[in-house]
C-alpha cells in the first residue's frame, strides 16, 4: 500500500515538473491597443502631425511585437468609438523548441526567427500606417467620443496580462446630449473644474475594471502651442479619469 502511494506521488511530481517546464517555455503575450482620432480636429495633411504619428506607430510596433501571440488592435475615435475597430493582428512567428540542439542549430533557428519576426513587424507597421492615413469622410467625424474608449480597454483587459494603450488624439471630448461633455464649446477652465468633471463623469463607468495598463497619449500639438490650443486642463481631466480607474502609468508625448 505504501509503495503504491509513493509511486502515485512520484508520477504526480514528475507530471507537475513537466508542466512547469512547458509553462516556462511560453512567453508572456503582450497586447497593444491603439486609438486613432478620426475627427475633424486631427489634420493629417499637417506634416508635423503626420510625421510624428507615423514615427510613433512604427516605434510602438517595433517595441511591442516580439513573440508569438503578441497582438495589435486599433480603433478609430469618432462618434461611435466603441464600434470603431479597424485592425486586429496577432504575431505568428515562433522560435520553436531549441532544447537539446547544438549551438550551430540554435543560432540558425534564432536567425530564422529574427527574420520572420522582422517581416511581421514590417507588415504590422504598414497596416497600421494605412489605417492612420485613411480619411474619414462620414458624419462620424463631427463628434469625438473618447470616453467610450474606456469600455474597449476594459474588454481587452479581460484577456490581457500585459496591456499597453496608445491614444493618437488631442483628447478633446466633444459629444452632444445630457450628461456629455463638449470640450470644443466648453473646455474645463481650471484644475478644480477638470478634476470635478472627471469624477462626475466616472459615475457612468464606475463598474469598469481596466486592470493595470500602461497608457500613452500622443498629442498632435506642436511643442510651442499655446494653452489656448493645447489646454492643460484637458490633460488633468484625463489624468484624473485614468487614475480613478486604477491606472498608475500615464505617459504624454
Amino acid at each position: 500500500m505504501k509503495k503504491s502511494i509513493i509511486f502515485a506521488l512520484s508520477i504526480l511530481l514528475f507530471s507537475c515538473s513537466d508542466k512547469a517546464k512547458e509553462a516556462s517555455k511560453v512567453s508572456v503575450q503582450s497586447s497593444t491597443l491603439v486609438f486613432i482620432d478620426k475627427t475633424q480636429s486631427i489634420d493629417l495633411s499637417n506634416q508635423y502631425i503626420a510625421t510624428k504619428y507615423q514615427n510613433e506607430l512604427n516605434s510602438l510596433v517595433s517595441q511591442n511585437i516580439n513573440n508569438e501571440g503578441d497582438r495589435l488592435e486599433m480603433y478609430y475615435i469618432h462618434e461611435n468609438t466603441a464600434k470603431g475597430r479597424c485592425l486586429s493582428m496577432a504575431c505568428r512567428s515562433t522560435m520553436g523548441d531549441i532544447e537539446g540542439k547544438n549551438a550551430t542549430d540554435i543560432q540558425a533557428q534564432k536567425l530564422t526567427f529574427e527574420l520572420s519576426i522582422n517581416r511581421e513587424k514590417a507588415i504590422f507597421q504598414k497596416q497600421a500606417i494605412n489605417k492612420l492615413m485613411q480619411q474619414n469622410g462620414s458624419a462620424s467625424n463631427t463628434f469625438t467620443d473618447v470616453l467610450s474608449s474606456l469600455i474597449v480597454i476594459a474588454k481587452m483587459a479581460e484577456t490581457s496580462q500585459n496591456l499597453k494603450v496608445y491614444y493618437f488624439s488631442d483628447m478633446i471630448e466633444s459629444m452632444k446630449g445630457a450628461g456629455r461633455r463638449d470640450f470644443q464649446a466648453n473646455p474645463p477652465k481650471d484644475i478644480s473644474e477638470a478634476t470635478n468633471w472627471a469624477k462626475k463623469d466616472l459615475e457612468n463607468y464606475k463598474n469598469l475594471v481596466l486592470g493595470s495598463p500602461e497608457i500613452t497619449i500622443i498629442s498632435p500639438f506642436d511643442p510651442m502651442a499655446s494653452s489656448k490650443v493645447n489646454n492643460p486642463n484637458v490633460s488633468i481631466y484625463w489624468k484624473t479619469i485614468f487614475e480613478e480607474l486604477g491606472v498608475s502609468v500615464i505617459n504624454e508625448l
